[in-house]
């Protein structure tokens, strides 16, 4: 790092807690450590606490801060610390929280309530977790009700409640508390913060605003702050990625595309100062994955494919061979993701010679779905006798993947689990079995909303933008419009987090099903929306899966190379 006095330093806005420090270095790098702390780059937060005490060895409450960084959060739980990492971890809090204790007043405070959740826990066992998680939240509530208008203890108190069932705060069927949860005290301790002086200014308080409430029936209630949030730290690129994780679920993909642009700017300045060798990389990959994501549901074939590459292009097998942290299990997921891509837009020559990697035991999940694609796309095209080899290839790359191999909250078994059922309903439809490709497909529907909460959703093409446009090749229209109105969120029956209002796709078919249907009236409002969702695609949206292949075909120029009707 640059010397504090150094104003070329990350733009991380104005927000400050005063210390009481002397030192007018010591207060900055406190800041700057403590908003990165909010912004979850909790590496670089350590650094910055690190300069406060050297310019403030005095500076207890920096003590505290390093103890917070090190520890747990919502985006990594103790089961993603690998052996060293861990025990690595636990020493060094427990080291600084002696030191933090020994300030008075409300810092000492923080450090004793944040020693609880270290209290028990051993790097060989990991039993007593979930007592740490209770009782740091029991100790930070009470210190909520002690300082009612500190921003920063609602904040944390706030963290702490949400990370006792982190990624579960809500029953994704009901929209009440999961088993165990405590996101309502959460919700009650932000919303008295965002009523505070400076509270809707806040970083941590706006951040954890948007992951409480992303996941349950009303994430809508979280664009206030998600709107607050964007370019509040201009150089932060988690928070400024952040109000994307609403933007998707209320259907507005461009501005997730916008924040994530802001993000991606951000985080390429981070990774020319860091390095790309740091957990950090996850959340760089993260960003571009919603931008792929957001993209898709645009039908923006071009900003899917150019942000699917660079990705890629950043996941190198020098990244990926770091062992600690386990590089390969949190980030080699996201490689492949220029396959979904592909498949999106019905890319199908293209697919068929997508290249595999070169080191496929490095590259399993990639080596995976390019099996998948293959074979997808040999399906699409009418050779059903090489779709059955490649599906083949596809089961026996699966069973090479191991379970450790995540893509954010999802395993790479359990998203590949979605493609097995996928492929095998596209296979027999191919095969005239249409019964059967329903059915086949309808699990791969099932499998898909079964999916663990994410934002993005685990498997980036709906299922149902599939099985609906292949029952309205075969006439069932009724059936599809059922399905299409499931998608854009019509149906509350099904979780709220799988509903995908206003996207191209489904507007399309569930337009077409609704005239077919004679449901005039009902037709003329979702045209209005697909006409200003298709003004934003690149490409002609003629079905909501490229595998409905009768519009396709029709709609073929001379010269076009991949079935979209684009006269590439």
């Amino acid at each position: 790092m640059r010397d504090a006095a150094d104003d070329g330093y990350f733009d991380l806005g104005s927000y400050s807690r005063a210390t009481g420090t002397a030192s007018a270095t010591a207060q900055r790098w406190f800041d700057r450590g403590l908003v990165w702390a909010y912004a979850f780059n909790h590496e670089e937060a350590i650094a910055c606490f690190e300069r406060a005490l050297q310019a403030d060895p005095q500076l207890h409450l920096a003590h505290w801060g390093i103890a917070y960084a090190v520890g747990p959060n919502y985006n990594k739980g103790w089961d993603a610390f690998d052996p060293l990492d861990l025990a690595a971890s636990l020493t060094r809090a427990r080291a600084e929280l002696e030191l933090a204790g020994q300030a008075p007043g409300l810092d000492g405070e923080l450090a004793a309530a944040l020693a609880t959740r270290f209290d028990g826990i051993d790097a060989d066992d990991l039993s007593l977790v979930p007592a740490g998680h209770a009782a740091y939240a029991d100790a930070m509530v009470a210190l909520a009700d002690r300082y009612p208008t500190d921003l920063d203890v609602l904040a944390l108190a706030a963290d702490a409640l949400v990370n006792v069932t982190a990624w579960a705060l809500w029953d994704p069927l009901t929209g009440e508390p999961a088993p165990g949860s405590r996101a309502l005290e959460a919700e009650a301790l932000l919303d008295t913060a965002l009523a505070l002086p400076g509270g809707t200014e806040h970083p941590g308080v706006l951040h954890l605003h948007i992951h409480l409430l992303e996941m349950s029936d009303r994430p809508e209630a979280a664009i206030p702050s998600a709107d607050l949030l964007r370019g509040l730290v201009p150089d932060a690129g988690h928070l400024q990625h952040m109000p994307s994780h609403i933007d998707v679920l209320c259907g507005d993909y461009q501005a997730s595309i916008v924040a994530n642009h802001a993000a991606v700017q951000a985080d390429r300045r981070f990774v020319e100062r860091e390095g790309p060798f740091n957990f950090y990389s996850l959340y760089r990959a993260h960003d571009l994955h919603f931008i792929v994501y957001s993209a898709m549901f645009l039908g923006r074939f071009g900003d899917a494919i150019a942000a699917a590459d660079e990705l890629r292009d950043q996941l190198t097998p020098e990244v990926l061979s770091v062992e600690s942290p386990p590089m390969a299990d949190w980030l080699e997921a996201f490689v492949p993701l220029r396959v979904h891509v592909l498949v999106r837009f019905g890319r199908w020559a293209e697919l068929t010679q997508e290249p595999l990697p070169q080191d496929r035991a490095l590259y399993c999940t990639t080596t995976a779905m390019v099996r998948y694609g293959r074979a997808l796309a040999h399906a699409a095209l009418g050779d059903v006798p090489a779709a059955l080899a490649g599906q083949v290839d596809f089961e026996q790359a699966v069973a090479q993947v191991p379970e450790s191999r995540y893509l954010f909250n999802n395993t790479a078994r359990d998203i590949l689990g979605v493609a097995s059922a996928m492929l095998d309903g596209e296979i027999a439809y191919r095969q005239g079995r249409f019964d059967d490709a329903f059915a086949l497909l309808a699990t791969a529907v099932e499998r898909d909303d079964a999916l663990p909460y994410d934002e993005p959703w685990g498997w980036m093409q709906p299922t149902r933008h599939a099985l609906g446009a292949l029952l309205l090749e075969q006439d069932r229209v009724q059936e599809a419009a059922e399905v299409y109105a499931a998608d854009l969120g019509f149906d509350p029956s099904i979780s709220r987090s799988v509903h995908h209002p206003r996207n191209v796709w489904a507007l399309h078919g569930y337009h077409e099903c609704l005239e077919r249907l004679g449901r005039v009236d009902e037709a003329r409002v979702i045209q209005q929306l697909l006409t200003g969702a298709a003004a934003r695609a690149d490409v002609p949206v003629l079905a909501s899966c490229a595998c409905r292949l009768e519009v396709f075909e029709s709609a073929q120029e001379p010269g076009c190379g991949c079935g979209c009707g684009c006269g590439c």
